[in-house]
């Protein structure tokens, strides 16, 4: 698995509070040895064609998409974020 971040996930990620941050770096080792882990809940977005999101905690999501082994980090945010992708 290769895990590419788009500029957008960069900049998502830097307007984080510092607490949701710590917490996504913990998320994101688990996404990097299996984006199956159960706490990231992923699923496919509905009516987007190979989306994904994943959870960090309650109130915040990540977004991703797969391309054979590049998984590529989207956008980052409260769940609101999703709507962006729609």
């Amino acid at each position: 698995m290769r895990i590419f971040y788009t500029e957008s996930f960069k900049k998502d990620f830097q307007e984080l509070p510092q607490e949701v941050k710590l917490i996504t770096q913990k998320k994101l080792e688990f996404f990097a040895n299996d984006f199956r882990h159960p706490s990231l809940r992923v699923k496919r977005m509905e009516g987007l064609n190979n989306i994904w999101e994943g959870r960090i905690n309650d109130d915040y999501r990540f977004t991703f998409q797969i391309d054979g082994d590049i998984y590529v980090l989207r956008r980052i945010g409260s769940h609101d974020i999703l709507k962006k992708e729609k």
